[in-house]
């Protein structure tokens, strides 16, 4: 069983700066990878941005590529999203993922455990 603790939201205007965090704990969390989706009320589920545990190799939705980074300490068991330039279409509650492959991939079913998600709201 992994446990995902996210960190880091708030409040912030249209072309500032938030980082996220994720301590994960419990898993064997170097065979996986980990991601980021976000949901708004009433809509479904997306993928932001995951990151391969053991190479940290990324990917990213088309929507934050340029804005975004995703990456990961191994001594911490963290991994972070690095939101820069944010849109007011950015706001949203961002869910850090554990992944069931080791594999990056934007499919929502590809991964395991979720946070208890954070809330980010960006004021145009």
């Amino acid at each position: 069983q992994v446990q995902l603790v996210e960190y880091g939201g708030g409040f912030v205007q249209a072309g500032g700066s938030l980082r996220l965090s994720c301590v994960a704990s419990g898993g064997t969390i170097s065979t996986k990878a980990m991601g980021w989706f976000r949901q708004v009320l009433g809509k479904e589920r997306e993928f932001v941005a995951a990151v391969r545990w053991d190479h940290g190799v990324t990917a990213y939705a088309d929507s934050v590529k340029g804005r975004f980074a995703v990456s990961r300490d191994n001594a911490k068991n963290t991994v972070y999203l690095q939101m820069n330039s944010l849109k007011s279409e950015d706001t949203a509650t961002y869910y850090c993922c554990f992944g069931r492959v080791l594999q990056t991939t934007p499919v929502y079913g590809a991964y395991e455990y979720w946070g208890q998600g954070t809330q980010v709201t960006v004021s145009s």
